[in-house]
């Protein structure tokens, strides 16, 4: 066990996929010599050489394309776009041929691709250094979306999303890569695709979130006279409904926290299946605290556009008076 950050957990897993597998490529714009924008692939190319962790042209569509190219060949590839709001000029490789090739082939090309993608806000860069994207992937059959918000989940998703097969995005918020430490494994893990977890038991009502927005929670049971649970997706397509029925039925009042957009976001989704499901255990309205309905406004601005506390506790202090 080590004391890692996010960031490390990242590289950590990086270097023991590398290690086990010579099928498995890293690459991206500054991803090889420089060790990435943030530091995730420091290292990786002095130990495993250029042929295997390299950079690429600045050319978003071109990294998934080669990505796409790469796994037909039977290679499994761990692409990074450098911020998530540049993989807008990727979208039509994602949509009209990542996410589509697996079933076009009748499984004969096996999409084992992972794009990783730095998310998020709150750090005061500019607009398309701080979308938060996921909103616009999971309207897209065919993919998987990782977001873990901790260095523990972090190394252990992206382990497993390698041995899954499958065509993954794997979403990294931006505030949560040197934001805290904690004991993680240096040798193989796995946290399974598909699970939420549990990270505070309450009975008063459920806060559901993936990413930073678990932090927010985290922060807010701290403070909070109700007795709050916590529930961490991690993975948020497909996310566990199971779970969330569970808790559900057990407190009765729902906040859902998502830094996406309020409209059409993971938020209106889950909201959606908990009223198609099992409307009849709540007690209150199920609330979101998401983003404002506006492009992502200047940094002096962001603090008012994104979910925060005072946002969070006026929601639940809503549903528990409800």
């Amino acid at each position: 066990m080590a004391q890692m950050n996010m960031a490390q957990a990242i590289n950590n897993a990086l270097r023991i996929i590398l290690k086990n597998d010579n099928k498995v490529l890293v690459f991206g714009e500054d991803v090889g010599r420089a060790g990435g924008v943030f530091l995730i692939t420091e290292g990786l190319m002095d130990e495993f050489g250029k042929d295997r962790v390299f950079d690429t042209p600045i050319s978003e569509a071109g990294i998934v394309g080669m990505a796409i190219g790469l796994a037909m060949g039977g290679y499994k590839p761990i692409c990074e776009i450098q911020f998530s709001g540049f993989s807008y000029l990727a979208f039509n490789q994602i949509i009209s041929h990542l996410s589509r090739w697996q079933f076009r082939s009748h499984g004969k090309f096996r999409m084992n691709v992972i794009i990783r993608m730095p998310n998020g806000g709150g750090v005061k860069t500019p607009e398309l250094h701080s979308e938060s994207i996921e909103s616009y992937l999971l309207a897209t059959p065919g993919i998987k979306i990782l977001y873990p918000s901790n260095p523990y989940d972090a190394k252990g998703l992206l382990i497993s999303a390698v041995e899954d097969g499958n065509p993954i995005i794997f979403l990294e918020h931006i505030k949560l890569y040197r934001y805290e430490k904690m004991e993680v494994p240096e040798d193989y893990y796995k946290v399974p695709i598909g699970k939420a977890k549990i990270i505070k038991e309450g009975s008063d009502l459920t806060i559901i979130s993936y990413g930073w927005g678990v932090i927010l929670a985290r922060e807010y049971a701290k403070i909070s006279n109700y007795d709050v649970e916590i529930i961490d997706l991690r993975t948020i397509s497909p996310f566990d409904e199971n779970l969330i029925f569970e808790s559900v039925k057990k407190t009765g009042r729902v906040v859902i926290i998502s830094e996406t957009h309020k409209t059409m976001s993971i938020a209106s989704e889950i909201s959606s299946r908990i009223s198609e499901n099992i409307i009849e255990f709540l007690y209150a309205p199920i609330l979101k605290v998401c983003s404002i309905d506006i492009p992502y406004p200047p940094s002096i601005l962001e603090e008012d556009y994104l979910p925060n506390l005072e946002k969070l506790k006026i929601a639940c202090d809503y549903i528990m008076k409800f």
